[in-house]
């Protein structure tokens, strides 16, 4: 393994901020231990490998993150520790730690409030920015390019499969009908007008679960996280943890099924772990999140 840095020009990372949640369930999660080496395998700005970092001088940590601002935010975030932590430009699906087996891993599946925030990445329509949502700014493929080309019975399937959207058809053939769309609120607009007043004017805006499954579709996120929980079992000491937060019922479910399903994990939550209220009102985002944690069983073959 030989660790690298975004190949980039260098972002401004000083607005960079992310909220670990369930921090406390973390660490009691990950059973830190002395000379420990753990992988944080979606690192953001770093505040729950803080933890881990501060925890005991002796661990050292691996971190991961295929958003160049949000790695070198972390590098910024983590520098008191030296070369303690390890830093790797990298979707968690296409890591590869050779020989390397780690005391636990954590990934965090949620986006972070930064990227969010931060209009000119699109994930957002209550700004007006490029119809963008790479997670992983050197990709080449956007949600412009997904909502432009694909035609309505794919896009009806995206909306529907990753949104959850009952009215996916409907919306779709809008789409169809009016693109070229560039903006975030040009398309957020668009999906309003295609649906229902009630629809329209319910308790969350129509276009939220269709951002939702772009976001999704254009990260292919569920596709990293199935063969991440593949292979994440394998890179684990022997009752090394491995702890995923998600953050809405499509990851939940995958991983769940995953755990349950991998002959060398014992699970150690039969429930997800969710924000207590005090967490919940510090950070509403917070509220969504269920965290999950399964050990490899002490004889489990490599």
């Amino acid at each position: 393994m030989t660790a690298s840095s975004p190949d980039c020009s260098t972002p401004d990372t000083s607005g960079f901020h992310h909220i670990p949640v369930l921090l406390e369930e973390v660490v009691a999660g990950l059973a830190l231990r002395p000379n420990g080496h753990y992988l944080d395998a979606t690192v953001g700005g770093g505040g729950h490998s803080y933890r881990i970092l501060a925890a005991d001088p002796s661990i050292r940590l691996t971190a991961l993150d295929q958003d160049p601002m949000a790695l070198q935010a972390a590098q910024a975030r983590l520098a008191e520790f030296g070369d303690r932590p390890q830093f790797y430009h990298t979707n968690f699906a296409e890591f590869h730690p050779g020989a390397q087996r780690f005391d636990g891993i954590l990934a965090d599946l949620g986006v972070s409030s930064t990227q969010f925030d931060q209009a000119e990445r699109g994930f957002s329509f209550r700004q007006t920015a490029p119809l963008d949502m790479r997670m992983n700014s050197l990709q080449d493929f956007t949600a412009a390019d997904l909502i432009n080309t694909e035609d309505e019975t794919e896009l009806a399937r995206i909306f529907y499969t990753y949104g959850e959207e009952r009215l996916s058809r409907r919306i779709a053939r809008r789409i169809v009908e009016h693109r070229p769309f560039e903006t975030t609120t040009e398309l957020a607009e668009a999906i309003a007008r295609s649906v229902p007043p009630k629809y329209r004017y319910g308790r969350i805006h129509p276009a939220t679960r269709v951002f939702q499954a772009l976001r999704i579709a254009v990260n292919r996120e569920l596709e990293m996280l199935e063969q991440f929980l593949s292979l994440a079992p394998q890179w684990l000491q022997p009752n090394g943890r491995l702890v995923i937060i998600s953050f809405h019922s499509l990851e939940d479910r995958l991983v769940k099924h995953s755990f349950r399903g991998h002959d060398d994990l014992t699970v150690l939550t039969k429930k997800p772990i969710e924000a207590q209220d005090a967490e919940v009102q510090q950070n509403p985002r917070s509220r969504s999140a269920k965290l999950r944690i399964a050990a490899r069983k002490d004889n489990a073959a490599d």
